[in-house]
């Protein structure tokens, strides 16, 4: 059974329920095929609200089988057993819907659909009314006196009762809080037109009036003008002079009307065509051809509209550099886009042959005895320099490189197997044959200091991200190189990273190694 149909069962009985319906929601309950335990209470309800109690206690024990936890199932069942007179099973159901609450003061079954709240304090006075049927009076006492706080002074007049040696009515959930389907689900039931009525916005009949695709109407007979392409335009005709029919088969038409050619010319010099929805014949005589306005989505654009035309059969080839007859040879090839921007003229170099590998070589490769250095900044660039090129000069090349004052920028490079950026030496002799591997070397540039010259304790790599949380704090990403500048206590630390000095907690950096840096920012 699908669930639509079942929801919609369940609304019906409901709303039977709402209007004192019994007999009516039952009729509607017994038509889902797989009941749940909701609908089986709902049930039960009905069966209470018409007196037949042995249907109700049945349609309780399958809920209970359905869901065997559900607390407001043996409160409901132990009031029956109580009407039934099988007080064993109502105090057994009592004892069950106690330990299904779960230690629980209340229940609230709202969110199932059931308006009701199912108190700890209730099923206590079912117990003590089942006892006292039981006649166990002393039982019922000691059960009520165990539990009594809670609701509102109704255990206090319970004791009262058995005092008096009057019986307790036993409480139960009343006939008119049932079971209800969500109201959401319950509106998605109604169909929905997503799409609206239909319109017609285009016919291909003419003159053609009719609105709507339903009801379908006949059309009126006659005959139209077929579509035709731009190669059977010639078939449309003017009549020079009006016509007036001689014969049933033959048409009267005005003068000035076009006309189509419906069929060919026949021996009489008549022809078939077609006007204002009507076929007849008419004397070729009088016919003379007309041009008739050309849709714009026929026309032949030959002029571009701005989409570009489609590329060649044969892609262009690409521009090879071909020495004259009069141009001298050169014994050494010309030079790459990356080293004649950076390298000194070609007459203070040696010649050099490259080696014959049977591929070219990358246009990034060094030559022999220089050194192609990337440096990292807010954008990466690289230049090519001599490899015994100092680090002085290095840095004047790149300060030009990247259009700042030398003065304001620190080169920093990571030693092997380390992640720490250290400073350039500023010591003489030290070159960049130093750091060089296979011909390359990789640095990081950063802004000097703007402040005083400080001495750096040692240094440290970012664990986390850090957000600066005020204007003191000193903020960096993860993997980035803080210089330690002081230690403020045991948890802060000052620090140096990207041109800025600040504070953050020690927690999120660690220290790679125990070496004291005395160099300066």
């Amino acid at each position: 059974m699908l669930y639509s149909e079942l929801l919609k069962l369940w609304d019906e009985s409901v709303q039977a329920m709402d209007s004192q319906d019994w007999q009516g929601a039952l009729e509607k309950l017994q038509q889902v095929q797989e009941p749940t335990s909701r609908i089986l209470f709902n049930a039960a309800s009905a069966n209470l609200a018409l007196g037949h109690l042995d249907t109700a206690l049945k349609c309780l024990d399958l809920t209970i089988t359905k869901d065997e936890r559900f607390a407001v199932g043996f409160f409901q069942r132990a009031a029956v057993n109580m009407q039934l007179e099988r007080l064993e099973d109502a105090l057994s159901d009592c004892i069950w819907a106690q330990k299904h609450m779960r230690k629980n003061a209340v229940i609230d079954y709202k969110q199932l659909g059931l308006r009701f709240k199912l108190c700890s304090w209730q099923v206590v006075h079912n117990a003590a009314a089942v006892y006292c049927r039981m006649g166990q009076w002393e039982q019922a006492r000691e059960v009520l006196q165990q539990r009594s706080t809670g609701g509102g002074g109704h255990l206090e007049a319970a004791l009262d009762s058995i005092e008096r040696g009057e019986l307790l009515t036993p409480l139960m959930v009343p006939e008119n809080l049932v079971f209800r389907p969500r109201k959401q689900e319950v509106e998605q039931l109604q169909k929905k037109d997503f799409l609206g009525k239909p319109k017609v916005i285009s016919s291909t009949i003419p003159n053609d009036d009719f609105g709507g695709f339903e009801p379908l109407r006949q059309q009126r007979p006659g005959f139209y003008e077929p579509k035709v392409d731009g190669a059977q335009e010639s078939r449309y005709m003017r009549v020079r002079t009006p016509y007036m029919a001689r014969a049933p088969e033959q048409l009267t038409v005005p003068g000035g009307v076009v006309v189509f050619l419906f069929g060919e010319e026949d021996r009489d010099g008549m022809i078939n065509v077609i006007h204002d929805g009507q076929r007849g014949l008419l004397p070729v005589s009088l016919l003379e051809p007309t041009e008739v306005n050309t849709p714009k989505a026929k026309k032949d654009n030959s002029i571009p509209n701005g989409i570009p035309l489609p590329p060649a059969l044969q892609p262009p080839g690409r521009p090879q550099a071909r020495l004259g007859p009069a141009a001298p040879r050169r014994d050494t090839p010309p030079p790459s886009s990356t080293t004649s921007a950076h390298a000194p003229p070609s007459s203070t170099l040696p010649p050099k042959h490259a080696a014959n590998t049977g591929h070219e070589q990358h246009s990034g490769s060094s030559e022999e005895g220089s050194v192609v250095v990337k440096v990292h900044y807010t954008y990466t660039v690289a230049v090519s320099v001599p490899l015994n090129t100092p680090y002085h000069e290095l840095k004047q090349r790149v300060a030009q490189k990247l259009g700042r004052p030398a003065s304001e920028l620190c080169l920093r490079h990571k030693q092997r197997g380390s992640h720490v950026l250290s400073p350039l030496s500023g010591e003489p002799g030290c070159t960049l044959q130093d750091l060089a591997v296979a011909g390359r070397a990789t640095l990081w540039c950063q802004k000097e200091d703007p402040l005083a010259s400080r001495n750096i304790l040692y240094q440290m790599v970012a664990l986390y991200n850090y957000d600066a949380q005020g204007p003191e704090d000193l903020e960096f990403s993860e993997g980035d190189t803080i210089d330690i500048l002081s230690e403020v206590n045991e948890e802060w630390l000052e620090g140096h990273c990207a041109g800025n000095i600040g504070i953050f907690p020690s927690c999120f950096a660690y220290r790679e190694n125990s070496a004291v840096y005395t160099s300066q920012i």
